[in-house]
């Protein structure tokens, strides 16, 4: 198989779990409610989990620390790409007050444009999958017994 397909697949998952979860909660109008997006982390972990799993159990003996770390890396990186260009189109698009209204308790005296708000997305995700990537290799560094 393809060094990437794993973690592309994954990658692809995580994103349409994120989003379907996402307007989950705005179809209750929760999603301007910052805590929900704690659940964020929950899914995120889960897939990389997963993706870095799958990938130790595809390389059997061919698996070393910089194979399930590239499996982290690119699902987590792949699904924060394209989640944040989901964000930018629905901010723009879909809910263009959402900006303002998710940021009513935080930027009362700034104005947040959606790069800003895209931005913040793309490193709150990019930070997520290091952080959970790095976990989850102390679980799965070392080879599968045979």
């Amino acid at each position: 198989m393809n060094r990437f397909v794993l973690s592309v697949r994954f990658g692809i998952a995580l994103t349409s779990s994120l989003i379907a979860y996402f307007l989950v909660l705005s179809l209750f109008n929760l999603h301007i409610n910052p805590l929900f997006s704690l659940f964020n982390g929950v899914i995120t972990g889960f897939a990389i989990f997963e993706s870095i799993r799958y990938k130790r159990i595809e390389k059997k003996s061919e698996y070393n620390y910089t194979t399930g770390f590239q499996a982290g890396i690119v699902t987590g990186f792949l699904a924060t790409i394209i989640f944040t260009l989901f964000m930018a189109v629905y901010v723009t698009e879909i809910d263009p007050d959402f900006i303002s209204k998710i940021a009513e308790n935080f930027f009362k005296s700034y104005n947040t444009g959606v790069g800003v708000f895209a931005f913040t997305v793309l490193l709150s995700g990019l930070a997520t999958t290091i952080v959970l990537t790095l976990s989850f290799m102390q679980l799965f560094k070392h080879k599968l017994k045979e």
